[in-house]
């Protein structure tokens, strides 16, 4: 019989690994500034930025050569004007530069040196992570994430009472 208790404490075990892979979970995007452009002059970034979505906590990669260019946040008065005086943040470290984008709201961004009239700015809007809407139940769906969940409680909490118990 001990055989047997072992053996159903591993499928246990096993099913609890399987609903934990089972369980997806959202992770941040690296978003590549201009794509295969990079940050550089005349580049519609306006267009780049209109055909991405931000979430907080993903990230911008600015590729540019920082003998020449440079990456500023703005305010969205000095992005709209290309003033370049009074930023925010000097992105600029190498020429390959990352920022996280930490908050839901606009950011906005720009090359100082009048490059920003070439259009080397761009605004993007980041929004929170929004929960997916409930989808519809229909037989043979599969569980939802909390029934996962609970799943995954009961059947460690029967593995580890069936692990503690002298019983049987």
């Amino acid at each position: 019989m001990r055989v047997e208790k072992k053996l159903f404490v591993k499928f246990l075990l096993m099913v609890m690994a399987v609903s934990m892979v089972s369980i997806k979970s959202s992770t941040a995007t690296l978003h590549r500034v201009g794509n295969k452009h990079g940050w550089n002059p005349n580049v519609n970034y306006s267009e780049w930025s209109d055909h991405e979505r931000f979430y907080v906590g993903d990230w911008l990669l600015f590729n540019f050569d920082k003998r020449y260019f440079n990456v500023l946040e703005v305010n969205e008065t000095s992005y709209n004007n290309c003033n370049d005086q009074g930023f925010i943040k000097n992105i600029t470290r190498g020429g390959r530069d990352v920022v996280e984008l930490t908050e839901a709201r606009p950011y906005y961004f720009l090359s100082s040196g009048g490059y920003c009239y070439n259009g080397m700015k761009v605004a993007v809007d980041v929004v929170a992570q929004a929960a997916p809407a409930p989808a519809p139940v229909k037989n043979g769906s599969p569980p939802s994430i909390s029934v996962r969940i609970l799943l995954f409680l009961i059947s460690f909490a029967v593995a580890y009472f069936l692990l503690v118990c002298p019983f049987v």
